[in-house]
C-alpha cells in the first residue's frame, strides 16, 4: 500500500520536524502537515496509491496554497473542483495576524498552484487519469516567515538551521521515491533539483527540471505552461 508508506512518511517528517528550533529573523513557523493533516491525508490516500512514473517536487508551501489547504502546490479551487478534495482545516499553534489561516475560506488564489494544478488539468482528461502516472509532492512542508509576516524560504536559513532541515527532508524525498518508484524527478525550480539530486543520490532516477510558475519568476508570467511543457517534453519526461 503505497499510499498507507507515504501517510506514515509524512508523520514522521512532521514530528522530526518540529523538535526544530529556528532563530530570528524567523519568527513563525507553520506546519499544515500538523493544522491541515486530514485534509494532506486524503491527498496522500487519493492519489499516491500506486507505483508512479513521474514525482513532481516543488519547495514548500506557498501562503495560499498548501499553507491554506494541506495539498502541494494546493490552490484552493484547483483542490477543491479538479482534485475534488475538501476539509476542515485548523490554525497553526501561533499565527501570524497578517497572515492567517482560513482553510478552503481563504479568499486568495496561489497563482503557482493555479498554474501547475491548471497545466495538468488541460493535458489530462481527469485528476485520475493524471494521478495514474503522475505525484506531487513537496521538500519541505514548513512555511517559515519573519516578523513582519514576510516569506523566508528554505534556502535562506542560516547553514546549520538549514542542514538540520534538509536532513529530515532529503530522508522523506528518499522513502517517497523509494516508494512510488518513479523513472523521473521532476523539481519544479531550481532548489527541489539540487536537493533531489543531493538526496536521491545512488538511486535508478533521472532528475529533470522546469521552471517555477511563481509570479515572482519573471519568465514564468510568459507563458509558464508553454514552457513547462516544451521542458518536459525536451527531457522525455512526456511525450507528445
Amino acid at each position: 500500500m503505497t499510499a498507507a508508506a507515504l501517510v506514515s512518511a509524512a508523520r514522521t517528517l512532521s514530528k522530526d520536524l518540529a523538535k526544530l528550533r529556528f532563530a530570528a529573523p524567523v519568527d513563525y513557523v507553520y506546519d499544515p502537515l500538523i493544522y491541515a493533516w486530514d485534509v494532506h491525508a486524503a491527498y496522500l490516500r487519493k492519489f499516491g496509491e500506486g507505483k508512479k512514473k513521474v514525482v513532481l517536487l516543488g519547495m514548500n508551501p506557498g501562503p495560499f496554497g498548501m499553507a491554506q489547504t494541506g495539498v502541494p502546490f494546493g490552490e484552493i479551487a484547483m483542490v477543491r473542483d479538479w482534485l475534488g478534495i475538501s476539509g476542515a482545516v485548523g490554525k497553526p499553534e501561533r499565527e501570524h495576524p497578517q497572515r492567517p489561516i482560513e482553510g478552503f475560506a481563504c479568499p486568495r488564489s496561489e497563482v503557482s498552484g493555479k498554474r501547475l494544478w491548471g497545466l495538468f488539468k488541460t493535458r489530462f482528461p481527469s485528476a485520475e487519469a493524471f494521478a495514474a502516472d503522475h505525484f506531487v509532492a513537496n521538500y519541505c512542508p514548513l512555511v517559515f516567515m519573519e516578523e513582519s509576516g514576510k516569506n523566508f524560504t528554505p534556502d535562506q536559513l542560516p547553514a546549520d538551521e538549514r542542514g538540520a532541515v534538509e536532513a529530515l527532508c532529503d530522508r522523506h524525498l528518499r522513502k517517497v521515491v523509494e516508494t512510488l518508484g518513479p523513472v523521473a524527478v521532476v523539481g519544479i525550480g531550481g532548489f527541489a533539483v539540487k536537493r533531489a539530486e543531493a538526496a536521491l543520490a545512488g538511486l535508478p532516477v533521472r532528475i529533470a527540471q522546469v521552471p517555477h510558475p511563481s509570479p515572482a519568476n519573471p519568465a514564468a508570467n510568459r507563458d509558464w505552461a508553454g514552457a513547462a511543457t516544451r521542458a518536459l517534453l525536451e527531457q522525455g519526461v512526456w511525450s507528445a
